[in-house]
């Protein structure tokens, strides 16, 4: 197995400051077809992405640990966990993102897990990055509502959205994370992404409902600077040959 891949949210920075746009693509490791999974980590290779995240609403830790291993031993990109709650914590990633799930109000989602992850973190040499994660009405309830119990910010709400990014950046989270949710029917709106990359000086992720190429295209656009692709991919692994 390769060994960890150091410095991830720096190497994000300087993207962002060199205008030099990053793409994830999210593994939900409940989703994984593995009879398919060698195929699928081949057409990762030869896609444009910059990063892996691997998380779900819900995971077994076992599929996550085989995953990741699969992960770390056949691609050279960084491995990141996107996590639901922090029995999705494994040491075999690169680094994780640290959420605080700042659109809701419940409190499990904004300290208390984060409190139950800190001692299994503290165990770990992964790399920690603290994430403010926004959740955008899209058109239909997601599993990250319908699991956390909170509700999406209105898409139409701009200065909401803004108020919450820019009080995450004070509050001292290295990302602003805006998402739309897995199998969203609407992506988030460019002019909120646009209002919101122009008023925080920390790098902005865009996720859910992009479902084509011309979708990333927007986001960065607009101001994204690291697009993130799950389902689209899940379902076309010939997603970046259209």
């Amino acid at each position: 197995m390769r060994p960890k891949i150091p410095h991830i949210y720096q190497q994000i920075v300087e993207a962002k400051s060199e205008n030099k746009k990053l793409l994830a693509i999210l593994l939900d490791p409940d989703k994984i077809v593995w009879e398919n999974l060698e195929n699928l980590l081949l057409k990762i290779n030869q896609s444009p992405a910059t990063h892996i995240f691997v998380g779900g609403s819900i995971v077994k830790t076992d599929i996550l640990e085989e995953l990741l291993t699969e992960l770390k031993q056949k691609t050279n990109l960084p491995v990141i966990i996107f996590p639901g709650d922090p029995s999705q914590i494994s040491p075999q990633a690169d680094a994780i993102l640290f959420l605080a799930l700042l659109s809701g109000r419940n409190p499990d989602y904004l300290i208390e897990y984060q409190v139950q992850a800190a001692p299994i973190l503290r165990k770990t040499n992964l790399e920690i990055i603290s994430t403010g994660y926004i959740l955008i009405e899209s058109g239909n309830e997601t599993a990250v509502a319908r699991v956390s119990k909170t509700e999406p910010l209105n898409r139409k709400n701009l200065d909401l959205a803004l108020a919450t990014a820019q009080a995450g950046e004070m509050l001292g989270n290295k990302l602003i994370y805006l998402e739309a949710g897995s199998g969203a029917r609407k992506a988030v709106p460019v002019e909120m992404i646009r209002l919101i990359a122009q008023n925080v000086a920390i790098p902005v992720i865009v996720g859910g409902g992009i479902v084509d190429l011309q979708g990333i295209e927007d986001a960065y656009k607009a101001g994204a600077d690291l697009v993130v692709i799950g389902t689209a991919f899940e379902n076309n692994s010939q997603f970046f040959e259209s």
